[in-house]
Formats: structure tokens, C-alpha cells, sequence
């Protein structure tokens, strides 16, 4: 059965529409969607609110739906010190996190955590490593030479789901290498099967079951346009324009479900949607009519 999670509000349009993300956390469950999710940045030059914060306020007025990073960066920070922040996640959320995880973010927002931007590879590698180990409370050495300093964390939590996100060879690698999902942004549904065949054949070579396939889009019932949609996602990620139209979810309820039926054909268990527009509230109502169509 697929689920359907949403992004929380970003601040601009909490103060716009005078909407507390309590009060967002609260309206999705209520409305019967399956997560609430965030993502993850340092200095944009916008105003943003820190991951782990925002979902731990999340998780403390929520009680049923998934609790999700979209997506964490774990090596922009020290590795133990995000282990711990996650762990906390888990323990406050009662288990229901998600950890989505990448390694973007501009050159930009690594500079400002010192940290080379050259070395996100191998420090994202690492950490999706040494995470589960961590996060489990086990003894972790971070290098093999003696002498090496031994981290054991505490409390121990069960190791949340981890989706690798990106829709890049290297992604899917590390999904297959390390993750129980694949978690690719702004993917037409044809690319996902692609994907998805490229995951199948990874996992084989790891001798690992295939990775889940979580999609994350927009979506809007009237708040704005396709075309505008389309224009601002070609412009923001370098996109063909042709290729950014058929990325929003638009029109009517059963327009949507119409289309997720068509991600959940392509193997697609999970979509992650961002409101693109118009009342926040609203728009999560009409998604969450969108996905009592789909599953009937």
C-alpha cells in the first residue's frame, strides 16, 4: 500500500499564514496522511529551521504518522555528534523516524560548517557506515589505526529506516551498498522504472534484498499553476523545462491519484510531496482526499 507523506511548512509560509508547525503536525495526521517530513540545511541564505528540532516538535504533538528527514546530512557534521541527534529523534518519536539521507547542499553551506566540500563522499560513505552501529549503542572506532577513539552512545535505539536520496549512479550505490530505500526528488515516473532496474541489478551485486523506492514532488490543487511549478523547478535545479513539466502533481483530487497510482505501478511505496502554493491547510486536505481515492 503506498504511502503518502507531506513537507512541513517552511517559515515563510508559517508566518504568511499564520500557521505553527505544531498546528501543521497535527492538521496531517489528523487528515490521515502517513508522514510529516523535513529537510536539511545550514545557510541558504533563506530562513529554515533545524531538522531535528523542527521534527522532534513535530513528533511531541503527533502520535501515529512517520516522523522524516528529507534529507538529513550527516556528514556536513560531526559523525558522533549526528548520531546523537538522531538517536534522540528516534527515542522522542517512539521509533517512528525515517532517516532520509544525502550529501548536497552547495559548497556554500560546507564552508560555513568547515568542512571541505571535497570530502562529502567519503564522510557520507562513512556515516552510512557507522550509523546503524552508533545508533544501536554499539562500540564504534572511527579509524583503524590503535589508539583510536572508541564512541559508544547511549540511550540505544533501533536503527530507523535509512533511504539514500538522490537520483544519481552514486545514490543508488549507496542505496544498495547501505540503505533500505532509495529516495530520488523530481523524478518522472519513467525514470523511476529506469531506476528502479538499475537498483534491482546493485542490490544483486551487494547480495542484498532491493531497496524500497520513496519519490519526493510537489503538488498543488489550484495554488499554483503547472507551468509555474515547471518554470520554478527548472530554474531552481537545473532542469530541462521539458523534463519539469512532468514533474508537479496538479489539478484535482483525482487528478493526483490518478498519478500516484501511476508511481505505485513503476514499484514507487512511498511518495514525499511538497505543497507548491495556496493555503497549506487546504492543499493537505485535498492530498489526503488524493489518497483515499487511491487506496480506495
Amino acid at each position: 500500500m503506498m504511502e503518502i507523506g507531506v513537507i512541513l511548512p517552511s517559515v515563510a509560509a508559517q508566518l504568511e499564514q499564520g500557521l505553527d508547525l505544531r498546528d501543521a503536525a497535527r492538521h496531517a495526521e489528523a487528515a490521515g496522511l502517513d508522514g510529516v517530513w523535513m529537510g536539511d540545511h545550514l545557510a541558504t541564505g533563506m530562513s529554515t529551521l533545524d531538522s531535528v528540532a523542527g521534527l522532534a516538535t513535530a513528533a511531541a504533538v503527533t502520535e501515529r504518522v512517520r516522523i522524516g528527514t528529507s534529507v538529513f546530512v550527516p556528514a556536513i557534521r560531526p559523525l558522533a555528534w549526528a548520531a546523537k541527534q538522531l538517536a534522540s529523534l528516534q527515542h522522542l518519536s517512539g521509533g517512528r523516524l525515517v532517516l532520509g539521507v544525502g550529501s548536497g547542499g552547495g559548497a556554500a553551506q560546507w564552508a560555513a560548517a568547515g568542512v571541505p566540500f571535497t570530502e562529502r563522499g567519503r564522510r557520507t560513505d562513512l556515516a552510512l557506515e557507522l550509523l546503524p552501529e552508533l545508533l544501536a549503542g554499539k562500540p564504534v572506532r572511527f579509524a583503524h589505526e590503535p589508539g583510536a577513539p572508541v564512541v559508544q552512545l547511549a540511550p540505544a535505539v533501533r536503527s530507523p529506516l535509512i533511504w539514500v536520496g538522490n537520483d544519481s549512479a552514486v545514490a543508488r550505490r549507496r542505496a544498495a551498498r547501505f540503505g533500505d530505500g532509495w529516495f530520488p526528488s523530481l523524478i518522472p515516473v519513467d525514470e523511476v522504472v529506469r531506476g528502479r532496474g538499475q537498483l534491482a541489478e546493485l542490490a544483486g551485486e551487494y547480495e542484498r534484498p532491493l531497496p524500497t523506492v520513496t519519490v519526493g514532488g510537489v503538488v498543488s490543487f489550484g495554488g499554483t499553476s503547472a507551468a509555474d511549478l515547471a518554470e520554478q523547478i527548472a530554474g531552481g535545479y537545473g532542469m530541462a523545462i521539458e523534463r519539469a513539466r512532468r514533474v508537479p502533481i496538479t489539478g484535482t483530487p483525482d487528478d493526483a491519484a490518478d498519478r500516484f497510482a501511476e508511481y505505485a505501478a513503476a514499484g514507487v511505496g512511498h511518495l514525499v510531496l511538497g505543497i507548491g502554493g495556496g493555503d497549506w491547510r487546504e492543499q493537505v486536505d485535498r492530498l489526503a482526499q488524493a489518497r483515499r481515492l487511491l487506496l480506495g
